[in-house]
């Protein structure tokens, strides 16, 4: 590991990426801590404080997260990297509705750059859309569910309220999470790994460290020491599970072509344990911030309803069985409905069959598309069920610890999927730029 880690900066290009990318995290780093203009600083950071402290659920916690905590502080870069991540998804569902997208993913290089050209667009769009309701909420005092703790004054985050001062704060953070947008596209194409998830493991990373205060001054060590063990441990399943592949034979038949014998290799089609990734979580937490967002609207009415207590009581408390089961049966849903856009069995029969490709033992055709989805829906089942259980780890957690506050439990769930699919993702990069120049990489 020292001597793969050595020959790493030895190599002059191969250092020249690895610090072009630690520049460009700094510089979003940067961002994410920097306020923008008409945000009082000292305000917004009494209230993070106070909601740190408190026991209520966050409306916009998944966000926050990725932007590394810039969210809440309404810093230049509290957008972060949501809004693209959004769009990619959009476009990404649109190819099977769209014919011109399925069309244009089936282009190349000239159609991936025109749909790259529209999740740019829709990314502005949703930037605007989403800093627009941002600085509504802190305007209007509603950011924060803690307004009644103590040292957090909502109504003084904002200085003024004002149309041009308004506008001018999301006009800010659009063109924050425009640039954030661009630092991504550069680490993709200057650096090394994918620009977007490396941004979101620096932002998720940056928020450790205090969480891990937090619990060591709250809980005591004994408390810390535990958590750190079951991050170990948890940490060591997701990497094992992560790695984890079915690899599906082909064999290739011998072909002539002109005067060349082409074909006769054998390969294989490896199909993941979790070939959804992280998607399924981010799309069950999406689902699950609009009844919160209903109850933070209709939370002004003097009268609360039984309706409104229930969806309280159950749905929006983090701790509640019935968050935790409706959470976890969303997650199975889309994973299974995301493999079932991204993977088509029929396509890859298909272009098997084209290239005189077969599964031993299966015949060309639609068998072997039977077959293929007959191991994906296989395959996908655990897969679902090994997303489920980590994403829920932290509400069951906050269940018999009689807690809710989600804040204080960093290390599972999302976060903890992320980190370990990005670091694995961006080694194996690494890693296999070093076998070319003839190195011993990282992974074994």
């Amino acid at each position: 590991m020292l001597s793969s880690l050595v020959a790493t900066f030895r190599t002059p290009d191969l250092r020249k990426k690895i610090v072009f990318v630690l520049g460009i995290l700094v510089l979003y780093r940067f961002g994410a801590t920097l306020p923008s203009p008409g945000v009082d600083f000292r305000a917004i950071n009494d209230c993070v404080d106070a909601a740190a402290r408190g026991d209520s659920a966050q409306i916009y916690s998944l966000i926050n997260m990725f932007s590394g905590g810039a969210l809440l502080q309404l810093s230049v870069f509290a957008i972060g990297i949501m809004p693209y991540i959004t769009a990619s998804i959009i476009v990404q569902l649109l190819t099977v509705v769209i014919p011109r997208f399925e069309q244009l993913r089936k282009e190349g290089q000239s159609g991936q750059a025109k749909m790259t050209q529209y999740t740019r667009y829709l990314t502005v769009a949703l930037a605007l859309l989403q800093s627009t309701g941002i600085v509504a909420l802190a305007a209007s005092g509603s950011l924060f569910p803690t307004s009644g703790a103590e040292g957090c004054d909502p109504q003084a985050i904002v200085r003024s309220d004002g149309i041009m001062e308004l506008s001018l704060m999301v006009l800010v953070m659009t063109a924050g999470a425009t640039l954030v947008m661009w630092f991504g596209e550069l680490i993709t194409e200057r650096g090394v790994g994918n620009g977007m998830s490396l941004l979101i493991f620096a932002g998720i990373a940056a928020r450790l460290p205090a969480e891990g205060r937090t619990i060591l001054q709250t809980r005591g060590g004994l408390v810390f020491g535990l958590v750190c063990l079951a991050v170990l441990i948890i940490l060591l399943a997701v990497v094992f599970i992560e790695q984890g592949q079915r690899r599906v034979p082909v064999q290739y038949a011998k072909r002539m072509v002109g005067r060349k014998m082409y074909g006769g290799s054998s390969t294989y089609i490896p199909i993941k344990v979790n070939t959804a990734g992280v998607i399924p979580v981010i799309f069950a937490s999406s689902l699950l911030y609009i009844p919160q967002l209903i109850i933070s609207i209709t939370q002004g009415s003097a009268d609360v309803s039984g309706w409104q207590l229930w969806i309280q009581d159950n749905l929006v408390n983090p701790g509640s069985w019935v968050h935790i089961a409706v959470y976890f049966l969303l997650i199975i849903f889309f994973t299974y409905f995301y493999v079932a856009v991204t993977f088509n069995p029929e396509e890859r029969a298909d272009d098997m069959k084209r290239y005189g490709g077969f599964i031993p033992g299966i015949r060309p055709g639609k068998p072997t598309a039977d077959y293929l989805s007959f191991v994906l829906s296989r395959i996908t089942l655990p897969g679902s069920l090994y997303l489920g259980i980590i994403a829920i780890l932290p509400n069951l957690f906050l269940e018999i610890g009689n807690s809710s506050s989600v804040a204080n439990l960093p290390f599972g769930g999302t976060a903890l999927l992320i980190m370990v699919a990005v670091g694995l993702d961006t080694l194996k990069q690494i890693n296999s730029q070093l076998m070319q120049r003839k190195y011993e990489g990282f992974l074994k």
